[in-house]
């Protein structure tokens, strides 16, 4: 069965090896079926592969090969809570080190231009806790790293 709401990401020409990717990395993600294109359209020819159903952490994902003509930005990312430095060093380290881009604060990008913000839970914790000073020194440790230091963040909280 179709789900009700499904996130639809443009690629150009590769969105099979992107869901493949994602599948690899992530948990509770999968690659589903590959529709290939019953006819021409601007961006390919009848039988390339024209979108491919996917998850990505247990999110209804479709991959469309529309063309170079739409690109990724900032505006839509997934933000993925980790527990630990083990965890998002594995995550972080598979996109930037796939052909993707080291950010600030915890985010980059992967060779497709898909925006990821790869998050320990004890920044979020602490950030969004109810401690005013314990998030500000944590939000400040954070403004300084790229990939999050969960012991950086932990030496933070404490003070």
């Amino acid at each position: 069965m179709t789900p009700k709401n499904t996130i639809c990401l443009w690629y150009d020409g590769d969105a099979l090896d992107a869901a493949t990717f994602y599948a690899k990395t992530f948990p509770d993600s999968a690659v589903g079926a590959v529709h290939r294109a019953p006819g021409d359209y601007p961006a390919g020819q009848e039988g390339d592969v024209l979108t491919v159903d996917f998850t990505v952490l247990g999110i209804p994902c479709i991959g469309l090969n529309g063309g170079p003509g739409i690109t990724h930005s900032e505006a839509f990312s997934f933000q993925v809570a980790t527990d630990d430095q083990v965890e998002t060093d594995r995550l972080w380290n598979a996109i930037v080190e796939n052909g993707g881009k080291a950010s600030e604060c915890g985010w980059c990008k992967d060779k497709w231009g898909l925006s990821w913000q790869i998050t320990p839970r004890v920044l979020t914790d602490a950030v969004m806790g109810d401690d005013p000073a314990v998030a500000k020194r944590a939000f400040n440790a954070m403004m300084t790293m790229q990939k999050i230091d969960v012991a950086a963040i932990e030496a933070a909280v404490r003070g």
